[in-house]
């Protein structure tokens, strides 16, 4: 309300001091398919969403992310983040996919325990190892006789991102894996939604974009060419075969440090124009990960999303 003009004799204040606070750093949500259902990530809790194979209700798992991987500041420095975000996929998402992969055995009557589904996973990372860090290796050495060359590191790195795409575009055609591209979509949309300022309701979510910059396919993509470029580095001292399969594995910490940064980069700066351009290849890798979801799959993923933010909202009320 403004003062009327005579008030007597005037006084001086001193001038207060204004201070803006600083902005904070938006917060980007995560999340993952699983098996018939989806896992949402928020600031300090998770929740998992599934829909039941016999009654089609959606079940909810949600916890709090207490261990140090989250909590400890040391795991948000720059470039470290890259290999949390490493355990955080062999911790929490296995542990997503574990809970998920029960409900739905559970559903058939039939019970998975833990020691069956670390074997599995143990298989698979072994046959990963093997296919897309040794054949890789073994293919460019039929190529590219001089293992210490650039031109191998090139080759090698061709190779390694055929198989890897080549692999995603096989297990697609499996009815089971395309269901979980599926709510990979459902999970990206979901997201994309909320980013946007959008209602999280299936006929909003529905509009939104299948792909998203901060993708894990994407992310594979970039660690894809940071490691020419590493491996290129390594080349220059021409190591033989012992330390040329070593460095493939000790230089995995540097590689998706870097990848990390450079995803997330690109991610906060979308709309420049070059970065949009830089962007085409990790966007259009998403394509062989994702498919457009069905609504009650959108359900799904709106309630795992709406679950971790209910559990942030939860402590937050508690703490006040």
């Amino acid at each position: 309300m403004p003062l009327p003009e005579d008030v007597g004799t005037p006084v001086d204040f001193p001038e207060a001091e204004v201070r803006i606070p600083p902005k904070k750093e938006p917060f980007f949500y995560g999340g993952q398919a699983v098996i018939e259902g989806v896992m949402m990530r928020g600031k300090s809790h998770y929740a998992v969403a599934v829909r039941l194979p016999n009654t089609k209700q959606i079940a909810v798992d949600r916890g709090e992310l207490k261990a140090a991987i989250y909590v400890n500041p040391i795991w948000k420095l720059p470039f470290v983040r890259g290999l949390a975000l490493i355990g955080e996929q062999l911790h929490l998402g296995m542990k997503a996919l574990m809970w998920s992969a029960n409900m739905n055995a559970g559903g058939h009557g039939v019970e998975i325990g833990k020691k069956e589904i670390r074997s599995s996973v143990a298989v698979a990372g072994v046959f990963a190892l093997l296919l897309f860090i040794g054949l890789p290796l073994l293919l460019a050495s039929l190529a590219v006789h001089r293992s210490g060359s650039f031109g191998f590191v090139v080759v090698e790195g061709v190779i390694r991102v055929g198989l890897v795409l080549g692999y995603l575009s096989v297990i697609a055609l499996l009815p089971d894996v395309r269901r979980v591209f599926q709510y990979h979509g459902a999970e990206h949309k979901t997201i994309n939604a909320f980013e946007s300022g959008w209602p999280l309701e299936v006929s909003s979510v529905r509009r939104a974009s299948l792909l998203h910059p901060r993708c894990g396919t994407g992310f594979l993509l970039v660690v894809l060419v940071v490691s020419v470029i590493v491996f290129s580095i390594v080349a220059l001292f021409h190591p033989n075969w012992f330390w040329l399969i070593m460095s493939r594995v000790l230089a995995i910490p540097v590689i998706a440090g870097a990848g990390f940064e450079l995803i997330r980069y690109m991610a906060r700066h979308r709309t420049n124009p070059v970065v949009k351009v830089l962007l085409l290849p990790v966007l259009g890798t998403q394509k062989f990960t994702t498919r457009e979801p069905t609504d009650d799959m959108l359900e799904v993923a709106i309630v795992a999303f709406n679950s971790a933010r209910e559990g942030e909202e939860d402590t937050a009320g508690a703490a006040a």
